[in-house]
């Protein structure tokens, strides 16, 4: 199956196209390895790229990356580790800009939103996150960017922080059936989830159940909707500002079977469910 453009604005890929397991369950045994970009963004709408977390890329690997893929693909990117597991997050200024310094914005239209992933031992800290949302730029070279913050301590279910994020236009990362807590507050002009319950049993990661709850969910969001069985933590919804762009990664799990999940995510969302 090869994913064609969705008919609204959503999103739908996995972490990262490097994975062993994936050879022989997603990926052809015999695919070159130079060809797996190529191949799953064929078949998915959207990557979120894990390398950028740990080590600093070039302007032309992200050409090499946009070059690579379908006109209508989008590159979710992970902020710096440098930016964000420090004790001080306002200290992050030099290392964000070294990032959007990196030439990610060769990208150009397929850069989608970066996610700046706070690690679970972090506690909220008013000042600190609002001080860090401050860093954070509206463009790079011209591009417009979108920001999304991954919060994974349970302090950050909190209204105040949903008030942060909303008045910096921020994404809050919602969490899927994770152990991590879910803050499915509106905050931002797009929506930006991690869903993490794939099993190897199924053969589809989810159930179609699941599968089902998760594109109704991405249906609402891409209306400008919250879903209701999601938990927010806001003291008041945002008004609704029609649709959005959304963007619905299957992350961790049970990892060999992700692609496998996304890609059945995209057929629901283009009515070709078989469930």
């Amino acid at each position: 199956m090869k994913a064609q453009p969705l008919s609204t604005r959503i999103h739908i890929g996995v972490g990262g196209w490097t994975y062993e397991p994936w050879r022989g369950a997603f990926f052809p045994k015999d695919l070159p390895h130079r060809r797996e970009l190529e191949y799953a963004s064929a078949r998915l709408t959207s990557i979120e790229v894990n390398g950028t977390f740990y080590r600093t890329q070039t302007r032309e690997t992200f050409a090499k990356w946009r070059d690579e893929t379908p006109e209508n693909f989008v590159f979710a990117l992970k902020g710096p580790r440098y930016a964000v597991n420090r004790r001080v997050l306002a200290e992050a200024g030099p290392a964000i800009e070294r990032f959007l310094a990196s030439g990610l914005s060769a990208l150009g239209a397929k850069l989608g939103p970066i996610n700046w992933q706070f690690a679970p031992t972090k506690t909220f800290d008013p000042a600190d996150v609002e001080a860090f949302l401050k860093l954070l730029p509206a463009s790079v070279d011209g591009l417009p960017l979108r920001h999304a913050v991954e919060a994974r301590h349970e302090s950050f279910r909190s209204p105040d922080f949903v008030a942060l994020a909303r008045a910096h236009g921020v994404a809050i990362v919602v969490a899927g059936d994770s152990t991590y807590p879910q803050i499915a507050d509106d905050a931002a002009p797009f929506v930006y989830a991690r869903i993490m319950g794939t099993r190897e049993a199924e053969p589809l990661g989810y159930a179609p159940p699941a599968l089902d709850a998760w594109a109704q969910r991405a249906r609402l969001w891409a209306s400008g909707k919250t879903p209701p069985d999601l938990s927010t933590v806001g003291r008041k919804a945002r008004k609704a500002a029609g649709a959005r762009d959304v963007f619905l990664y299957v992350i961790s799990g049970a990892k060999v079977r992700n692609p496998a999940a996304a890609m059945a995510l995209i057929e629901r969302l283009q009515g070709k469910d078989r469930a």
